[in-house]
């Protein structure tokens, strides 16, 4: 079997809905998708054979706050700010430890 192209994605929900439901795109997830793809290049983690940050459509689970899911593992994480996406990239994605305080 060979090397995944990837070892790790990363999947931020960036749904915008119209209407009463909550969504992620509502919640700032495009602008700290971007911070977290910027942030992987400063690390020098970002590319084939490391980590590659992905937008998706709609995870479902939009209410419970914005969410990223981390891909081998399918860990689901919340955010509210930079300071996460810097914590779940230098603790999860770079040391291989799950952010407790930040779970689904």
């Amino acid at each position: 079997m060979s090397s995944p192209y990837y070892e790790r994605h990363l999947f931020f929900c960036i749904n915008e809905r119209d209407g009463e439901r909550e969504c992620c795109a509502g919640k700032n997830a495009v602008a700290m998708r971007d911070y977290a793809k910027s942030q992987a290049k400063v690390r020098g983690i970002h590319g084939p054979g490391q980590v590659r940050i992905n937008q998706s459509g709609c995870l479902d689970r939009c209410e419970e706050g914005p969410c990223v899911v981390v891909y081998p593992e399918g860990v689901w994480y919340t955010y509210i700010d930079e300071s996460d996406i810097d914590e779940i990239l230098e603790e999860h994605v770079i040391k291989g430890r799950i952010v407790d305080r930040l779970l689904l």
